[in-house]
């Protein structure tokens, strides 16, 4: 099993996102990255937080710099 970051950037961000019980909106905080293995079979994941509330885990590629939000 390789487990070998490709690239220094990461291919994704990892975001814990929460539903507002006040609202039709969610709550979105970035808690990690991950980058594909160099065999292109899978992702290594680091997580700087852990959503112990029961969050959906969402993964995303970034945005490019300079596009629109």
């Amino acid at each position: 099993m390789t487990t070998t970051e490709t690239s220094k950037r990461p291919s994704h961000s990892l975001y814990a996102v929460t539903k507002r019980e006040d609202s039709d909106k969610s709550f979105w905080i970035r808690i990690g990255a991950c980058w594909p293995n160099s065999d292109g079979k899978g992702f290594s994941i680091k997580l700087d937080l852990l959503p112990l509330n029961g969050a959906d885990i969402v993964m995303r590629e970034p945005k490019e710099e300079g596009a629109p939000q």
